[in-house]
């Protein structure tokens, strides 16, 4: 039977189901264990499977991380939760410099099958380095892969095949979206192809490309500028995954709309969008009726608490920019 799920209880049920299928499958963090994390994903799971496979860690990213790629190299499946992105800057170490390298390292012949979950990006008022959106840095580690679900239905079906995945996998969840709304998702398992993006709408106008919180956002201001102009439409495409992300899709429809909008909460320069603007710039200039343009934070430290909204695109940036977009003349 479907269940209706908000999107931390999807992380929950896709654990459940990963617990209940690979007893490889082991699950720790920061309270993970008896608490069931600091947002509850992991609720449940230890009195379900025991201290053994869900266990609380001591205060230490970097150990997280160096003792999940030596569970990976022996064969077993760790789910890592760090909770906070930013308070993962002690696992870098681990993460660049070991974990993506292994299969290179030992010629093949050791996989890394090691997740590591990140609540991510800024909506809930935390404290300082709890609201970071660093993504572009861990996809710019060679050998690991890197995705962001938005909904329910994706968290579930991407944290399967992350956990399925023989190769190290870095799953951002963003906070703002933990609670912010449900969905039916099938029970049972099923997973989603890493590198597939999802169309959320069709259009002809503009191409807008988002992942993560951002699609809430930019489905707001699509659906406020075609209640303006109804004669536009909008493609709105929620990327799912950030390395390796969905090439085709995006340069398809960019040769269809011949322009394109990138959205995304993390800062501008050397970003996401960056890559999604170079790639289409090469693959697709002859199509373009506008400049590639983008929405995103500012290059600054993430503001705290209340400044948070100043940061994050919002729906009234989102629709000021895909008019500038859609009013440009040659």
């Amino acid at each position: 039977m479907p269940k209706v799920l908000n999107n931390v209880k999807a992380v929950s049920e896709a654990l459940d189901v990963a617990m209940d299928k690979w007893k490889e499958v082991v699950v720790y963090g920061e309270d993970a264990g008896y608490e069931g994390g600091v947002f509850r994903a992991t609720e449940g799971l230890q009195a379900k499977y025991g201290e053994e496979r869900c266990f609380d860690a001591p205060i230490s990213e970097a150990l997280f991380a160096g003792l999940g790629i030596g569970m990976a190299l022996n064969g077993m499946k760790p789910v890592v939760e760090l909770q906070f992105e930013g308070l993962g800057w002690a696992s870098l170490q681990n993460i660049l410099g070991h974990m993506g390298r292994m299969r290179n390292r030992t010629r093949g012949k050791y996989p890394t099958p090691l997740v590591i979950r990140m609540p991510m990006g800024g909506g809930i008022r935390a404290l300082e380095s709890h609201s970071e959106a660093m993504e572009a840095m861990y996809a710019h580690t060679a050998g690991v892969k890197v995705v962001c679900p938005s909904t329910p239905y994706d968290t579930k079906g991407l944290i399967l095949a992350a956990i399925e995945s023989p190769d190290p996998v870095i799953v951002f969840e963003p906070t703002k979206l933990y609670r912010a709304f449900k969905q039916e998702i099938p029970d049972g398992y099923y997973t989603i192809p890493i590198g597939e993006a999802f169309k959320i709408q069709e259009g002809n106008d503009l191409t807008v490309v988002t992942y993560g919180a951002q699609t809430v956002d930019c489905q707001k201001a699509i659906e406020e500028l075609e209640s303006k102009k109804p004669e536009l439409t909008i493609e709105l495409i929620d990327l799912r995954s950030i390395k390796p992300w969905d090439k085709k899709m995006v340069c398809e429809s960019v040769k269809k709309t011949g322009r394109l909008l990138v959205v995304h909460e993390a800062i501008k320069s050397f970003s996401v969008s960056s890559e999604i603007i170079a790639s289409v710039n090469e693959e697709c200039f002859e199509y373009l009726k506008a400049p590639l343009s983008r929405c995103t934070g500012f290059d600054i430290v993430i503001p705290f608490d209340s400044g948070e909204v100043y940061h994050q695109p919002n729906p009234t940036r989102i629709l000021d920019k895909m008019e500038e977009v859609l009013n440009f003349k040659f």
